[in-house]
């Protein structure tokens, strides 16, 4: 029926029956640490902290309704007991051993969790040296064009599917940092793009031919790094032609995440920005891969956008024209996954009177990643049962650089983003969308 506050047609969306595989493309810090804490959640051994989906509650008409149901419980969203677990990775260790050498989890933990983790094993990885040059492995697809290594992709698609008896699938990708590409000729149609595939153009990456895979067959993909992949005209184009959700790209997690908190409060008071220094230390395989210049510079680029983009100096030039903006990341193996995210965020106030604002985030990298990998599949997931295709914005919130229809600036404050994400689920369910106006209570 349709929505009486957007005008839009309600969608129906069909029951989340069966079992819903993830597919992971890259199976290493985040991909073990995100497995592992479901499975220790089925188990009763963990709590579902940091997670929307499982933990969130969404308010339904007015504040005095007192209607504050939790999102699982207001959405028809696949259960946890439902999930299948597969991937792909360079090195062929089993997901016990992986989540092991990762060093995220303590061992008691993954002890516990051992049985679940060692039956998940990674598929043979598409890859190129020449996208991800910090690390090598053995477990690779033959040689062969990029169309064949998407035609194995897709088998592997096929197969998974048929021994697991999955009903529905999604794709997270959860791999290393391609480097920096912007698009090419070979990207501007799918047309072009199939012929890049069949002629090993090297501006397609691993990435894009995971991505072609899934959205040939009909799987919701989301890009959970900085790098091109189906922002790339022919397969956003292939989304939308096939009816397939895509996101992405780049998980908010540490740093990044920091900046969409305090960024919108220092706009919200009219103060201004002279400087922002952030420099991070992290020792994990995302680390090693960002110490190659051309990996930063994918990183770089999404880390740099959110905050001109909150700040709009285009708009407040007095405030925000001359900030000085630096991002750095190093690669220091004793730190592991924990990573150290360091702000030096240099201020002005009434007059002009300079103050100074110190942030030293010690997050681990992995354990805020997981949570945002489960929200993203139950969401895809929804999507593609409401019969929604194409670029879902509305995700952004869990992205350092949304995707956003063309010619579009996305939107990088987190609280408009979250307002924007439970509008998108309250119209799901035909339900009025909240503005916060108010007046209503002093009528």
């Amino acid at each position: 029926m349709p929505n009486n506050t957007t005008g839009r047609e309600t969608p129906e969306i069909r029951p989340a029956s069966g079992k819903l595989g993830v597919l992971l493309p890259g199976m290493g810090a985040v991909t073990t640490t995100f497995i592992a804490g479901v499975e220790a959640i089925k188990l009763g051994l963990a709590k579902p902290i940091g997670s929307l989906t499982q933990m969130a509650t969404i308010r339904l008409g007015k504040r005095t309704d007192n209607n504050t149901p939790r999102i699982k419980d207001f959405l028809p969203l696949a259960e946890l007991n439902d999930l299948v677990f597969g991937g792909w990775d360079i090195f062929d260790d089993d997901c016990y051993q992986a989540a092991t050498h990762a060093g995220v989890l303590e061992a008691g933990m993954l002890q516990q969790l051992k049985k679940p983790l060692e039956a998940i094993k990674p598929m043979p990885a598409v890859f190129d040296p020449e996208y991800v040059k910090r690390i090598n492995g053995p477990n690779q697809k033959p040689p062969a064009s990029k169309m064949e290594h998407a035609e194995m992709l897709m088998e592997d698609i096929r197969r998974f599917k048929e021994e697991n008896g999955c009903s529905r699938l999604v794709m997270v990708w959860c791999g290393s940092t391609e480097v920096f590409h912007l698009p090419a000729p070979v990207h501007a149609t799918i047309e072009t793009f199939e012929e890049g595939l069949r002629n090993n153009d090297p501006e397609i990456s691993p990435s894009q031919i995971y991505a072609y895979a899934a959205l040939r067959m009909g799987v919701p993909y989301a890009n959970g790094a900085p790098h091109l992949t189906t922002d790339a005209p022919a397969l956003t184009e292939m989304a939308r032609q096939n009816g397939v959700p895509i996101c992405g790209k780049d998980f908010k997690t540490g740093q990044t995440f920091m900046k969409t908190l305090i960024a919108p409060g220092l706009k919200s008071r009219m103060l201004g920005v002279a400087g922002w220094f952030s420099s991070n230390i992290l020792g994990n395989r995302d680390g090693e891969v960002l110490d190659d210049p051309g990996s930063f510079k994918s990183k770089e680029e999404s880390k740099l956008s959110a905050l001109e983009q909150i700040l709009q100096p285009e708009l407040y030039p007095d405030l925000y024209s001359n900030m000085y903006h630096k991002v750095r990341i190093h690669y220091y193996p004793p730190r592991g996954d924990a990573k150290e995210g360091w702000d030096n965020i240099d201020i002005f106030g009434w007059m002009g009177y300079p103050m100074q604002i110190k942030i030293d985030f010690l997050c681990r990298d992995s354990i805020l990643a997981a949570p945002l990998v489960l929200d993203l599949a139950l969401f895809m997931d929804l999507a593609q049962r409401a019969g929604m295709k194409g670029v879902q914005e509305w995700l952004s919130f869990f992205f350092k650089a949304p995707m956003t229809a063309p010619g579009l600036y996305p939107e990088h404050d987190i609280f408009i983003q979250l307002m924007k994400l439970k509008n998108t689920l309250r119209w799901m369910k035909g339900e009025s969308l909240i503005t916060h106006l108010g007046l209503e209570y002093y009528d």
